[in-house]
């Protein structure tokens, strides 16, 4: 099931003069996993106004093996919806290393549910509705978002901890360009520690389409046709699989966008469609 979203040029206007100017708060390099962990968050708040706001987790990209949370990419996304009201978590994650014995995968997804958790624990210090939370992420930060959104406790893709009292599941899920269906992909994955023809299963689980099932969250894929790095045709193959299933998706295609955008690539300003996006699953007001 298609979604659409409508915005009249008035609110559009609005929604992009107050992006451009965002007044947001940002606390840098907050502590969100276990003792011990290296790895940090920083949080983009909005304006204090005594009200609950829902909010967004960004995970950064790099391959699985690289990526900071505070490239220009994230601090795009962190400014732009901290300033329409929500509160922005974009973090580090356990990042694969040849010099480390111990696979990134499925640490990684660990991590970022966790911070899903963490946003549900510090609900109240935040003003936070714990009831509304999203995901957004680019390339392998897109990936991970997406397995975010479709992957449960019966996958056993859930950390058992910390915060295991709080669900680390969320309301819709905003993909750019990342990769879906690795097996189709037919790239071998350095990060995984083996090809595709010695572990195939292993990049079956994780693949994003493997996980889907009618109830998983909305979703907005945002893909450039000019993509050398991940193909376009991945996100279509993601969009179909939606589709097959009856979950609420958008595909937006930017014709000439390249691998790495933020939400205002020269080819097309995205805040409005993201926006829009969010504040239809997050802002039960705005439904």
């Amino acid at each position: 099931m298609l979604f659409r979203l409508s915005l009249t040029a008035a609110l559009a206007g609005s929604l992009l003069a107050s992006a451009a100017e965002p007044q947001v708060r940002i606390e840098k390099n907050t502590s969100y996993l276990p003792e011990g962990r290296a790895e940090k968050a920083d949080l983009y708040l909005p304006v204090e106004d005594g009200k609950k706001h829902p909010a967004v987790v960004i995970i950064h990209g790099g391959g699985w093996a690289g990526g900071v949370k505070d490239a220009k990419r994230e601090i795009n996304i962190g400014t732009t919806l901290a300033g329409q009201g929500y509160v922005c978590m974009s973090i580090e994650y356990f990042l694969h290393s040849a010099e480390s014995e111990q696979p990134c995968w499925p640490q990684n997804l660990h991590d970022c549910k966790t911070a899903v958790r963490w946003l549900r624990a510090n609900a109240e210090r935040l003003k936070v509705d714990a009831d509304h939370i999203g995901v957004i992420g680019g390339s392998a930060g897109g990936h991970l978002a997406s397995m975010v959104g479709v992957t449960q406790a019966k996958d056993g893709l859930d950390p058992a901890g910390p915060y295991g009292e709080y669900s680390c599941q969320v309301n819709c899920v905003v993909d750019m360009y990342g990769p879906t269906d690795l097996v189709v992909r037919n790239k071998d994955l350095t990060p995984l520690r083996a090809t595709l023809a010695e572990n195939p299963e292993l990049y079956r689980q994780f693949s994003v389409t493997t996980h889907l099932d009618k109830d998983d969250p909305p979703f907005l894929i945002l893909h450039g046709t000019a993509d050398k790095t991940v193909d376009l045709s991945q996100s279509e193959i993601l969009a179909k699989a939606l589709a097959e299933k009856g979950i609420e998706h958008h595909l937006e295609v930017i014709p000439g966008a390249p691998h790495t955008f933020h939400l205002q690539p020269k080819e097309k300003d995205l805040r409005p469609l993201v926006i829009a996006f969010f504040d239809k699953h997050l802002k039960p007001a705005a439904k």
